[in-house]
């Protein structure tokens, strides 16, 4: 048998035509979904059950489970999904993905899908240049759904003919009769083939025409189709490389329930097997999916080249009774495989569901928060499942928006701690990282906080609830301004590093200075958010502190001025001095927003 390199190409051009083609249904369907995706994962994941259906639910939809985990690894990142709810939609993903395992059997090696491929395309054309971005997506679709099946038509046609070299044959075989070793190795075939090609339907596609073809025997493609679920997890980890904490342990626990599902089952591996191929024998007319090795050993080679070649039915009887045998065991295995896959991931949620606690339990110990690592955000007080009653949600956000004030000045924190960190360092860089991701948290805090209040609002408000609605999303606005005020105080100073500006001994005690006023006015504010009844003390002791920022912020602009003008410091650094003490003074001003906003929650609460 000749296997050039030309023919090497046709072959990763065939499994790069169905993995766009995957790519592309799923990205069409998504799209069609839109936020809808988001919404049933923040609201449908309130306990273990709604969670394993959403997630098999979401995955049957958009036929990728790694889209679906990476999607859950980001809402984790994003805090809109506990680690717990992360981790039911997980189990459920993986019942999920069997789908497609299905509609390759059932469509890949039942009907000639590639036949109507083109004329799937013809029909997808006018929907793709639409101007309606849905009819778009649909367009979108439809496409990746051709090309998906003529891919997986050219793979069939493009592997080598092992059975025309005996050689070869004889070098799968020695490694497919060597009991519970075979199973272990080719499940490391399955796992390592499903990272090399980021896609367990691809892995599944392809062990699906190695048993067709007679390479490996049914067992030997179960334990692949094992691999492939260990190599499938392989994608959230990567995802949450970059990610916090709590997205790195979503995906760990999606590794560690894939990795233990596989333990039980390699211990009842044979029976279980045995199990499946019963079923499908009994329960279908294509015959017993053990059979389909022994019926391609016992063909001759160019009987079954001449009717896998055959578009059409043989005229010759006896060459039609062998095609006929041949085809219904090659859905016999097609179907054995996808049963195996569909039980065996059932039977685990089944199992694991019980045990989520526990699995929350061992990544968080294995996956320990480092010193300093505080940079998760996660809602504490209010999700994004149902609602509570109207007052017990008001309390929520109360105490949410004590949650946020505390991080908030947390962040400052760490900018007055910039200043004084060695420029150019890699601690410098790490703070100034640190900052960065706690801007990103506080936007999407006042995201979050101010969806849940307009859904407060939409529900059964009396008059002087409403307005207390107003007065917490005018300050949960105003502490999100006060986040972004850090995050200028610190880019300033990263400016300053860049244009290699140097401050004198002055600037940097009257920043200080500046910075401990407003200080002690976050600290008042945050002394006052928790009180039932605010205090004519309070309010003006806030008042009082921030005209004090304003009366210093003022002599040190002239101060400035005279100190250019004497050239004790450039040009520049006296810019970026400014720019740090108006930014201060912003920042106070913020302040007695949110404080006057409190006013009036308590005002109109009484």
């Amino acid at each position: 048998m000749e296997y050039s390199f030309y023919d090497f190409l046709k072959l990763i051009g065939s499994l790069g035509m169905f993995l766009y083609g995957m790519k592309v249904m799923s990205e069409g369907l998504q799209k069609v979904a839109g936020d809808r995706l988001r919404s049933i994962l923040t609201a449908m994941t309130t306990n273990r059950v709604t969670g394993i259906l959403t997630g098999v639910l979401i995955t049957a939809l958009i036929q990728s489970s790694s889209a679906t985990t990476v999607m859950v690894v980001s809402f984790v990142n994003a805090g809109l999904l506990s680690l717990a709810q992360s981790i039911t939609v997980i189990m459920g993903a993986n019942v999920g993905t069997t789908v497609t395992a299905w509609i390759i059997s059932i469509f890949g090696f039942k009907v000639s899908i590639s036949s109507f491929a083109i004329p799937l395309i013809g029909l997808s054309i006018p929907l793709i240049f639409s101007g309606n971005s849905r009819r778009r997506s649909w367009g979108e679709f439809i496409v990746g759904f051709a090309f998906l099946f003529l891919g997986l038509d050219f793979l069939k046609g493009s592997v080598p003919d092992i059975q025309s070299n005996p050689a070869i044959l004889s070098f799968l075989t020695e490694y497919t009769n060597l009991g519970y070793l075979s199973i272990f190795l080719f499940l490391l075939i399955g796992t390592v083939l499903t990272i090399v090609v980021q896609s367990s339907s691809a892995t599944m596609a392809i062990t699906l025409i190695m048993c067709s073809k007679g390479w490996i025997s049914f067992d030997i493609a179960a334990a692949m189709v094992l691999g492939e679920n260990i190599g499938t997890t392989i994608t959230a980890n990567m995802a949450a490389l970059s990610a916090n904490i709590s997205a790195k342990r979503a995906a760990f626990a999606h590794f560690l329930f894939n990795i233990l599902g596989v333990c039980w089952v390699l211990l009842l591996f044979y029976p279980f097997t045995r199990m499946i191929a019963t079923l499908v024998t009994e329960f279908s007319s294509f015959g017993s999916p053990y059979e389909l090795a022994q019926f391609i050993k016992n063909t001759d080679p160019a009987i079954i080249n001449q009717i896998s070649e055959m578009q059409e039915k043989p005229t010759d009887p006896a060459l039609a009774a062998i095609s006929s045998q041949y085809q219904s065991l090659q859905v016999s295995v097609s179907y054995a495989l996808s049963l195996f896959h569909s039980v065996f991931n059932i039977i685990n949620v089944l199992i694991m569901g019980w045990f989520v606690n526990a699995y929350v339990f061992i990544v968080t110990r294995v996956i320990k928060q480092k010193k300093n690592d505080d940079e998760e955000f996660q809602l504490k007080y209010i999700s994004g499942g149902m609602l509570s009653t109207s007052e017990l949600s008001l309390l929520q956000v109360k105490k949410e928006i004590q949650v946020y004030a505390e991080r908030t000045h947390r962040m400052f924190g760490m900018v007055r701690d910039l200043l004084h960190t060695k420029e150019g360092s890699e601690e410098y860089s790490k703070l100034y990282s640190r900052i960065e991701k706690y801007e990103q948290i506080s936007d999407r805090m006042e995201l979050e906080i101010a969806n849940y209040l307009n859904k407060v609002a939409d529900g059964r408000l009396s008059y002087e609830g409403k307005l207390q609605v107003t007065a917490m999303l005018t300050m949960v606005t105003e502490i999100e301004s006060m986040g972004d005020s850090c995050y200028h105080l610190a880019r300033t100073l990263i400016r300053k590093q860049e244009a290699k500006t140097q401050f004198t001994d002055e600037i940097v005690s009257n920043i200080d200075t500046i910075f401990k006023l407003v200080d002690d006015a976050i600290n008042n504010m945050m002394q006052i958010l928790p009180q039932n009844e605010l205090e004519e003390s309070d309010l003006n002791r806030t008042y009082n502190k921030e005209t004090e920022i304003n009366n210093f912020r003022n002599v040190l602009r002239i101060t400035n001025i005279e100190n250019v003008n004497a050239k004790k410091y450039e040009y520049q650094a006296g810019t970026f001095y400014m720019d740090l003490v108006e930014e201060a003074e912003k920042l106070a001003d913020y302040i007695v927003n949110v404080v006057e906003a409190l006013k009036e929650k308590r005002k109109v609460s009484k």
